[in-house]
């Protein structure tokens, strides 16, 4: 009985106190969202209540009024959903080369492409810019890459250094070896060629790591914020992050 009652008092004790985690977790964001549409007087006199007495959309009117959020919004999902379609084929091609072909090499290559996941992005900020604006015969250099912008301030200034990710490419790897390499052999005794392989066979059943995969570079292209605001400098381009670093707020 007294172990009874202990146990029920524990499982009581850990309610509690994942109920005043949670709370505490997400009482910030649920302020946010409360705060957004209260007036400004009310939100200097009242600031910590959730509930406001004069409920009104007149800060996302004047938001959108004066910045063009839409196009920001837009923006971010055309960068994101690039992202997504580039890092998904390919790291899925690069995963699969790792994982199901044999070439001299392989385990020194991948062993390099993982220790670049090591290496911080701040660090490589610096080399990327210089060399998107130096390209050659883009945004109005020349061939020696001097006269323009090269890919700064465009959408490639952003698709480009994110097209392939070196997670994504261990992400698919791991996945591939999952799937048995008879059936590789199979296809290549009736005579497919390994693009065949990869299309026909085995793409379609990675499916639940491709679902994976494309959520998390979603969320981080949606999410990315330092490197948009170094490259992306006009209303035409900007993402939403660095969009809303523009927006005046009254002092």
């Amino acid at each position: 009985m007294k172990s009874k009652k202990m146990k029920k008092a524990k499982s009581v004790l850990w309610y509690i106190g994942a109920i005043l985690i949670s709370l505490a977790t997400v009482y910030p964001f649920l302020w946010m969202v409360a705060t957004s549409f209260k007036p400004e007087a009310e939100i200097y006199q009242n600031s910590l209540s959730l509930i406001s007495s004069a409920f009104s959309w007149k800060n996302y009117r004047t938001v959108f009024e004066t910045m063009p959020f839409g196009r920001y919004f837009l923006n971010s999902f055309i960068l994101a959903a690039s992202g997504v379609i580039t890092n998904l084929f390919f790291g899925a091609l690069a995963g699969y080369a790792f994982a199901k072909l044999k070439f001299s090499g392989r385990k020194v290559t991948f062993s390099i492409l993982l220790t670049s996941m090591m290496i911080p992005s701040v660090a490589t900020m610096i080399p990327q810019f210089l060399i998107l604006k130096f390209f050659p015969l883009v945004g109005g250099n020349n061939i020696l890459g001097q006269g323009g912008n090269g890919f700064i301030n465009s959408y490639g200034a952003i698709i480009i250094p994110g097209a392939v990710g070196a997670f994504a490419v261990f992400f698919m790897k791991q996945f591939f070896e999952t799937l048995p390499d008879e059936l590789a052999e199979a296809a290549r005794l009736d005579g497919c060629g390994e693009l065949r392989i990869f299309t026909s066979i085995y793409f379609p059943l990675i499916r639940p790591a491709a679902v994976t995969l494309a959520i998390m570079t979603f969320q981080s292209g949606w999410n990315n914020f330092m490197w948009p605001m170094i490259v992306l400098n006009s209303e035409k381009n900007e993402d939403h992050s660095g969009g809303a670093c523009h927006v005046p707020v009254p002092v």
